[in-house]
């Protein structure tokens, strides 16, 4: 069964949070990465990728990642990933939980500065933790 992909977006202050559900693939993430390079396009330097609703990921959404901290790098932007644990609180797998997994296996989860949810990611105070960005 197929599972619908959608790209929804919202503003938090100077944030621009794309919430992203579904299978991030072949098909699907060439629309992720047009979003992302809209919100660029429209002045937004600080974006969060909230992938809490993904639940699956192969590695053309992995590259789409990359390539939006590439991206976000290059315009001296900020880009922040909202990343679930493994277990929801119901005890079986969180949505999202997927994409960690995924981006710890391949080495790259370092990169990201990833949050749990969006009100930490946008919380000012986490504005002085250390970005991998600028690494």
């Amino acid at each position: 069964m197929a599972v619908a992909f959608e790209v929804t977006d919202s503003g938090h202050g100077e944030w621009a949070v794309l919430r992203v559900s579904g299978e991030m693939d072949l098909v699907t993430s060439p629309v992720l990465r047009q979003r992302v390079h809209e919100a660029v396009a429209d002045g937004r330097r600080n974006i969060v990728l909230d992938l809490s609703g993904v639940v699956f990921c192969d590695s053309s959404g992995v590259g789409v990642l990359i390539a939006t901290r590439r991206l976000m790098r290059s315009c001296r932007g900020r880009l922040k990933l909202i990343l679930p644990a493994d277990g929801a609180a119901g005890g079986g797998p969180a949505q999202g939980a997927h994409v960690n997994r995924v981006l710890a296996a391949l080495g790259v989860r370092r990169l990201f500065d990833v949050h749990p949810d969006v009100p930490s990611a946008v919380a000012p105070e986490s504005d002085g933790e250390a970005d991998p960005l600028s690494a």
